[in-house]
């Protein structure tokens, strides 16, 4: 099944997950308030700092090994499950032991001890949908996610409307969960037959993936850490309330992160295919990919910069005026996201993914220094601003060492995407000269049409774009020969 087709299902299901968990969030912060959002929040983010002890990149080598030999899919999968069992009793330990050593009230301790079969659950469903993803089959996971938010959302809104509880959201977000192992796991048995998802323990074969996934697995923690410790401290330092601000802000950035994930949910083993076989056709891979990233990137960042305060006021009416500067500041962060998630499929796929790790540590060091001088002195603003140095290091590092692997630096780079970033200026500008006259839903559209218009009018994007890209990332790509000979 081709790239493109498995980044639409992937894409599709995803756009419609986060538009589910957007509004389900909106609702759950404007009834329980900004507090009770922190202490959700910062629950939710216990639990995902730690999940990553549970996989520990085992997930990242089954997806990449799996997509280069599908025949070893059931040999990997058995490793992998004994490796998990043990991690994720681990993972759950930690973490409630974490709450407790931090000194957090009860009722955020017996939170966090109740999402812990949260974690679990996603910890298997993620390898589960990790065979499928380097078997190239991303249908099954485009289900599972959309049908486990929907399945989160009615149980959660029907707890928002009988008797709002944070044990009971838990609980609803928990039912999610278990459905997508669940189907998950069956639609692997299908396939590979059931005796695939009963654990194998052989100590020299654990021992391998461990070391295999070393790499992986540091750079998961690298991230989890530098993605949780805002909140931590912010909790620490500030409060819950404040968490609840940040809260908001964070959920309208990452809620466009859909993007990136299944575009290289389905990029990573294509890549993967190419570096051992043909470096120019992956140099022309990357190179559309990076223009793709940019080219959603800076309308959603220049777009939410630009009307932030009509956004807060539109969906947070209640006690979140003080998210709409945060949201300013950290919706920048989407541009070095979308841009380093392509560098980061290449580094891994060219077997390089200890340099991805190392920059990860770098920047994990850096974004902890930054929220530790930070926080205290400005709050919420300094976990901002945190984030947006940090996930800038964190994309000049890795780009550095892209053209170790193929032909691509930092002008080229700025030539394919130069144009886009002054359509993205020329769209804000708009926006704010129109914004004190007119509503939030015409100022979208006249937003987009001046975008798009500019790449129109300036040569960049044209009416035969989507068929050259899909061209760029069908099957061919990593089976043919010459896959560009006719692009």
């Amino acid at each position: 099944m081709s790239v493109a087709r498995n980044t639409l299902y992937l894409t599709l299901a995803s756009i419609a997950q986060k538009v589910i968990a957007f509004a389900y969030f909106t609702v759950l912060a404007n009834l329980v308030g900004v507090e009770k959002t922190g202490t959700y929040f910062l629950t939710l983010s216990l639990i995902v700092m730690f999940s990553v002890i549970a996989d520990w990149g085992i997930t990242s080598v089954v997806i990449r090994e799996t997509a280069a030999d599908k025949n070893k899919a059931t040999a990997y999968l058995r490793q992998a499950m004994g490796l998990k069992v043990p991690l994720i009793l681990f993972a759950v330990i930690a973490v409630i032991s974490f709450s407790v050593l931090l000194g957090y009230e009860t009722n955020v301790i017996k939170l966090v001890a109740l999402a812990t079969p949260i974690l679990a659950a996603d910890a298997l469903s993620v390898l589960f949908y990790g065979i499928l993803r380097g078997l190239q089959d991303l249908r099954f996971e485009a289900i599972g996610i959309f049908f486990g938010q929907l399945l989160t959302a009615i149980l959660g809104a029907l707890v928002l409307w009988m008797s709002p509880s944070l044990p009971f959201l838990m609980m609803a977000l928990l039912f999610g969960s278990l459905w997508n192992v669940l189907y998950a796991g069956y639609q692997v048995a299908r396939r590979l037959g059931w005796l695939a998802l009963l654990p194998r323990w052989n100590a020299q074969e654990m021992k391998k993936l461990l070391r295999i996934s070393m790499a992986f697995g540091l750079a998961g923690v690298f991230v989890k850490i530098y993605s949780s410790v805002d909140t931590i401290l912010l909790s620490l330092y500030k409060g819950q309330e404040a968490v609840g601000v940040y809260a908001v802000a964070y959920k309208f950035t990452y809620a466009f992160q859909f993007f990136p994930l299944a575009f290289v949910g389905a990029l990573y083993p294509a890549m993967s295919s190419l570096a051992t076989r043909n470096r120019e056709a992956l140099a022309k891979l990357f190179d559309r990919s990076m223009w793709y990233m940019a080219l959603l990137a800076v309308p959603i960042t220049f777009g939410i910069a630009s009307t932030a305060d009509l956004l807060i006021a539109t969906f947070y009416p209640n006690g979140y005026s003080e998210s709409v500067t945060a949201l300013q500041l950290l919706i920048f962060v989407l541009i070095f996201l979308f841009l380093d998630f392509p560098v980061g499929s290449l580094l891994n796929a060219a077997h390089k993914q200890a340099i991805k790790t190392a920059a990860m540590g770098l920047t994990m060091m850096i974004n902890i220094l930054l929220n530790v001088l930070l926080i205290p002195r400005y709050g919420v603003i300094g976990a901002c601003v945190s984030a947006l140095i940090s996930f800038f290091v964190l994309f000049v590092v890795s780009f550095w060492f892209v053209p170790s692997i193929i032909d691509y630096g930092w002008w080229k780079l700025i030539r394919r995407t130069s144009m886009i970033f002054f359509a993205g200026t020329l769209m804000a500008g708009t926006v704010l000269l129109l914004k004190s006259s007119l509503p939030l839903l015409l100022l979208v559209p006249i937003g987009a049409t001046v975008y798009i218009f500019t790449l129109f009018l300036s040569g960049e994007l044209h009416i035969n774009q989507w068929r050259e890209l899909r061209q760029s990332f069908s099957k061919s790509t990593y089976e043919n020969e010459n896959p560009f000979a006719h692009t």
